[in-house]
């Protein structure tokens, strides 16, 4: 099977590791099937954790590459990383004005976006989802310079990067499932739902390759994107969430071991 995987082309290489992050969140989501809740302390724990594993990405996976790439061009290699990781944070920004969506633990009047007459369970799915559109673009790009035949673009780089998001999908997917059901859906409702979440991510994923690979300089400035989009969800969205009912130090443990584990998996792999 692993020697089927090395012999694909990069972008069903994207294909297929995005399908196993969307796995990943499919199976935390299916929890809701054996636990009937979480304790809060544990999910501020896993959202910590996430946001740790995303701001190591952010850096171990992508803007290092992005600005030891740029080295190969004429501008500064500080200039595709600043723009691109920018360009990525204000693309979010915008998403994130526009998409009706409702962060978990808050109240109704909170929801973000254009107004809408969506149920408070649809606008929970769609908060996660809007997260993980950078999360896909970021693996998808990561192999995408497999593609393009970026020097120091590697596979063992790429699969980190996709193990790693992989690994923080599964307790995402338990932080969408879980509450789902204490809205009142059922439990197969949740599963749905919550599974649904990473849907995009196989899809940001393709793009982001096939992007790549047509418009190679724009590979750093790709990279640098992706890590801009991932910090503003991290800041906007991971951090506040996480500390919304003041269990600091639990977030703040997981997320120096969500940042341990994607460094490790970076660092040994990479």
């Amino acid at each position: 099977m692993i020697d089927a995987f090395l012999d694909l082309n990069p972008i069903w290489q994207a294909l297929v590791a995005t399908c196993f992050t969307w796995l990943m969140t499919a199976i935390g989501a299916s929890l809701v099937f054996v636990f009937r809740n979480v304790n809060r302390k544990g999910m501020d724990g896993m959202l910590g954790f996430a946001a740790g594993v995303m701001i190591a990405a952010s850096y171990w996976s992508l803007l290092a590459p992005a600005i030891e790439m740029a080295e190969e061009y004429t501008l500064p290699a500080w200039v595709p990383a600043t723009v691109g990781f920018l360009a990525g944070g204000f693309f979010l920004w915008v998403v994130d004005k526009l998409l009706p969506h409702l962060h978990l633990g808050f109240p109704d009047e909170e929801v973000e976006g254009i107004k809408t007459g969506w149920q408070r369970s649809v606008l929970l799915v769609m908060a996660i989802t809007l997260h993980n559109i950078p999360e896909g673009l970021a693996v998808g790009v990561a192999f995408g310079a497999l593609g393009a035949g970026i020097p120091s673009a590697t596979l063992g780089g790429a699969l980190a990067l996709a193990i790693g998001i992989g690994i923080q999908n599964l307790p995402e997917g338990t932080a969408v499932a879980m509450p789902l059901h204490r809205e009142g859906l059922s439990r197969m409702k949740s599963f749905t739902y919550g599974q649904l979440s990473g849907i995009v991510e196989p899809i940001a994923g393709v793009l982001g390759a096939m992007a790549v690979i047509v418009i190679k300089p724009m590979l750093p400035y790709a990279l640098a994107f992706a890590a801009g989009a991932m910090i503003y969800v991290v800041v906007e969205e991971l951090i506040p969430e996480a500390q919304l009912e003041r269990n600091n130090d639990i977030a703040t443990i997981g997320a120096m071991l969500g940042f341990a584990v994607m460094m490790t998996l970076d660092v040994a792999l990479g």
